[in-house]
């Protein structure tokens, strides 16, 4: 099983980005997805969540209201729209999936990719 992420780089406050979760061998429609972030000198946290069968949850301060979690099945992608972004969403975000249901706990999901950069200037 591979996760290939994609879609960072450096931006300015208010810009938007959309990063790509590539998923390779597991059936990826069987599988919940979700996105993380890990500022520098921080813990892995929690932004967003897509269950197989479409149910979403964000973030109270980095999801909710600014992104947007979605996925093709078609193409065993997921992806993260993040909208007016601000210079505490800088940190490297990693895609994540496991089968079936969705956790908030990183240590629930089996697969990882290898995280992309992203660092909003002010």
């Amino acid at each position: 099983v591979q996760l290939q992420a994609s879609g960072g780089g450096l931006v300015q406050a208010g810009d938007s980005l959309r990063l790509s979760c590539v998923a390779s061998g597991l059936t990826f429609d069987d599988h919940s997805m979700a996105w993380f972030r890990q500022a520098p000198g921080k813990e892995r946290e929690f932004v967003a969540q897509l269950t197989w069968n479409g149910g979403t949850m964000y973030s109270a301060d980095s999801g909710k209201g600014r992104s947007t979690i979605s996925r093709d099945d078609s193409k065993n992608t997921g992806y993260l729209q993040m909208n007016s972004l601000k210079p505490e969403d800088t940190g490297a975000y990693y895609c994540a999936v496991r089968y079936g249901s969705t956790s908030l706990k990183p240590t629930d999901y089996n697969y990882w990719g290898q995280g992309t950069l992203v660092t909003v200037s002010s």
